[in-house]
């Protein structure tokens, strides 16, 4: 598997599942679910495999997803709370935040 310094998975959107996944010598490496409803993507759920953990391929995964959207002129609704967090640690992706009636705010995470 290359995994040299500084490369990091490729993000792609997959969007027969539903989901961005992103991709490491075309294994998963992770992924993040959303439903799109007209002009808003709400991100429910992001996973990295465990295997994958702690080398930053989630936050790879989010910056590559909240990209897509900001491209795609889709406002965000982070109801996962990964993405959420990610937003919040990175105020420049504040402005896609939706403040849509009907899907609520961003949920904490439950351990």
């Amino acid at each position: 598997m290359n995994d040299t310094p500084g490369e990091g998975p490729r993000i792609v959107d997959a969007p027969d599942a539903g989901r961005y996944e992103a991709r490491l010598d075309g294994q998963l490496v992770g992924f993040s679910e959303y439903r799109l409803r007209q002009d808003r993507i709400i991100f429910v759920h992001t996973v990295v495999l465990p295997e994958f953990e702690g080398r930053g391929f989630g936050s790879r995964l989010a910056a590559g997803a909240l990209d897509d959207a900001r491209a795609r002129g889709l406002s965000v609704v982070p109801r996962c709370p990964f993405i959420a967090a990610y937003i919040r640690g990175h105020p420049a992706y504040a402005d896609l935040v939706s403040g849509s009636a009907g899907e609520g705010p961003a949920q904490p995470a439950v351990d």
